[in-house]
């Protein structure tokens, strides 16, 4: 099976690709010659999720034999993840990818690592003097399944949790993101200190796409 996975994160695709079982092969968005910016209007994970699968497949549909690679495309899937904070009813949520942003004056930042950065920063700010600091990570994915003529079959969403909990400070320099300052239940280090091979059986992306590979088993 080979599917496009309709995310520009690097560190995602990576991720995503060690996750995924063998038999699926799993396309970039540079594969299919796709290099914009899929703007994000939705106000829910689930509805970011759909939009971004949702315009690799209209981009799949238009082009068809012209993509930047000859191969059958079985389906195309995006993921929204969002933080959900306990202390902080749920925030950021889908505001997660830019949450510093929402701060008076904030700069958009220049790279990806300062946008980690800041992010990390504003959680730590927010919850600063809290003893709750409980939360989850939450993933959202849809799958869009496209026949053989590149024409939309059918659509499905599952999603995938790991509760956890926010560190007072950072720890480790693995991962991307928030996972220096997220410890997962169960283990007393970050997904910063953890080994990929550890994060990756447990983290709300691997979980989301397990449910994915059991619904796509099942559908085979």
């Amino acid at each position: 099976m080979v599917l496009v996975f309709a995310s520009n994160n690097a560190h995602k695709l990576a991720e995503v690709r060690q996750i995924m079982p063998p038999h699926i092969t799993v396309l970039s968005l540079r594969d299919i010659g796709f290099e914009h910016e899929i703007e994000e209007t939705g106000l829910t994970l689930e509805e970011n999720s759909r939009i971004k699968a949702s315009t690799i497949a209209a981009f799949i549909n238009r082009h068809g034999h012209g993509l930047a690679i000859s191969i059958q495309i079985d389906g195309v899937f995006a993921d929204d993840t969002g933080l959900e904070i306990d202390a902080l009813d749920g925030r950021p949520g889908v505001f997660t990818a830019r949450w510093y942003l929402q701060d008076e004056g904030a700069q958009e930042a220049k790279t990806e690592q300062e946008n980690y950065a800041l992010n990390r920063a504003k959680a730590l700010r927010e919850l600063a003097g809290q003893t709750n600091r409980g939360c989850q990570f939450r993933t959202v994915i849809t799958l869009i399944k496209l026949s053989a003529v590149s024409r939309q079959q059918s659509e499905l969403q599952v999603e995938g949790i790991v509760r956890g909990h926010i560190t007072t400070e950072e720890f480790g320099q693995g991962g991307f993101g928030y996972d220096p300052i997220f410890v997962p239940e169960g283990h007393e280090k970050t997904f910063g200190e953890l080994p990929a091979e550890i994060k990756n059986n447990i983290s709300h992306r691997a979980r989301a796409l397990a449910a994915l590979v059991n619904v796509i088993g099942k559908d085979a």
